[in-house]
């Protein structure tokens, strides 16, 4: 998860040209009061003063077991600037979204699936996927949220298990013992209780180990056409986790990046508005490959395999200095995934949307309760706009016969 390959995946961008055919945005840093739209206060400001430095400190040690803070989410230098910034650049991205101003929307630098409301998880501390989504519901009344990183996609999925306006959809290894966060099963589909308006809407797409490039395309366009046809959203945020790939460090996938982008090519046939996020990815040179295909696909350009000699850092693409390295070969897995298999899995998604009764109207289900400052707000505004248009009747009334003349 270190920027390197941020760095890489912009260099590649820069040397084809791509930058010459999008907007560039400079990442702002997310506000507290931005951040806490879904974590907690005392989590946010956890990560605020935390440092290498103090976090053995008798103030910090409880909130280090609290948190979740350890192995896979260590304390570093810039951890909350570092945090602010990717949320804050997600968060903009949806709101070009909203505007208008983008039909696509792209931070590489988001994506951290994991993070819980007051934990952290998975190298993930801040929810910018969350937050987001939330800012898309301010405008929108369904969102899709589609997750091709090899691990379960769980803190979105938690965050929004109770409410019909987000259908979570995650693609990935499962294996519950044996594979974080191993969750994710093919029969975990939101509440279990009907009534709940989220039962249903939380779809869980099982894999196992070196499933192949034609298999993961078929099955992505499979599941996700349904999906689409029966949801009806009217937005979606795709999450591209790198770790998918085949060779990744902490993956077991066969695929390759054209595989990985076909994803993000089907997404978009769909003219919806749309923010692509990154994830996942260890292996950092294939994951700037990965990211820089994938803007060439949301902007349309067809870009030569070779890498363009002017690359900076060349060096570490090296010795094919290619687009399109055959990774599935590099560190090839065992395909565990039948077709029957597939299949199976295919026929138990379709069945979980019989379940869904067409499009959920906005005015009619239940807000995420992340929205309730928003929904508060709202209230409070209504309630004195009453009181205020009481007060003038009430004065229009007095001395014009006996009370209550006016009212309808």
């Amino acid at each position: 998860m270190k920027p390197w390959r941020l760095t890489l995946t912009n260099k590649i961008v820069l040397a084809y040209g791509m930058h010459d055919a999008m907007d560039i945005y400079l990442s702002r840093a997310a506000t507290n009061q931005e951040l806490a739209q879904f974590h907690t206060e005392d989590y946010i400001e956890f990560l605020q003063r935390v440092t290498p430095f103090n976090i053995r400190s008798p103030e910090f040690s409880q909130g280090t077991l609290g948190y979740n803070i350890g192995d896979d989410c260590p304390i570093f230098d810039g951890l909350y600037q570092y945090c602010s910034l990717y949320a804050g650049a997600s968060l903009d991205a949806a709101r070009k979204l909203t505007s208008g101003q983008s039909q696509i929307a792209i931070n590489w630098s988001g994506g951290l699936h994991h993070a819980k409301k007051s934990e952290a998880s998975g190298f993930c501390y801040i929810n910018d996927i969350v937050l987001a989504i939330i800012q898309l519901l301010l405008y929108h009344p369904r969102v899709l949220y589609i997750d091709i990183d090899v691990h379960h996609g769980d803190g979105v999925e938690q965050a929004f298990w109770s409410t019909d306006r987000v259908m979570t959809l995650s693609f990935h290894k499962y294996d519950k013992d044996n594979y974080f966060p191993g969750t994710g099963p093919l029969d975990s589909t939101g509440p279990q209780n009907s009534s709940n308006p989220g039962a249903h809407h939380s779809l869980n797409v099982p894999l196992h180990d070196g499933i192949e490039d034609d298999q993961y395309v078929k099955l992505f366009q499979d599941i996700v056409g349904p999906c689409v046809d029966v949801y009806q959203p009217t937005a979606i945020v795709l999450q591209c986790g790198a770790d998918s790939l085949g060779g990744d460090r902490l993956g077991c996938f066969n695929l390759n990046i054209r595989a990985h982008g076909a994803c993000v090519e089907f997404a978009k046939t769909f003219r919806l508005p749309l923010l692509v996020l990154g994830g996942g990815g260890y292996t950092p040179r294939n994951v700037a490959r990965l990211w820089a295909y994938e803007t060439s696909i949301c902007i349309g350009a067809e870009v030569h395999p070779n890498l363009p000699a002017h690359t900076p850092f060349l060096s570490h693409f090296t010795p094919d200095k290619t687009l399109f390295p055959p990774l599935s070969e590099s560190k090839r897995y065992d395909n565990r995934n039948s077709r029957q298999y597939l299949e199976s899995v295919v026929m138990g998604i379709r069945e979980q949307l019989r379940y869904v009764e067409g499009s959920p109207s906005v005015q009619m289900q239940v807000i995420p309760p992340d929205l309730g400052p928003v929904r508060e707000e709202v209230d409070r505004e209504i309630k004195e706009e009453r009181e205020e248009k009481e007060g003038r009747r009430r004065e229009r009334e007095r001395g014009r016969g006996n009370r209550g003349e006016l009212r309808d």
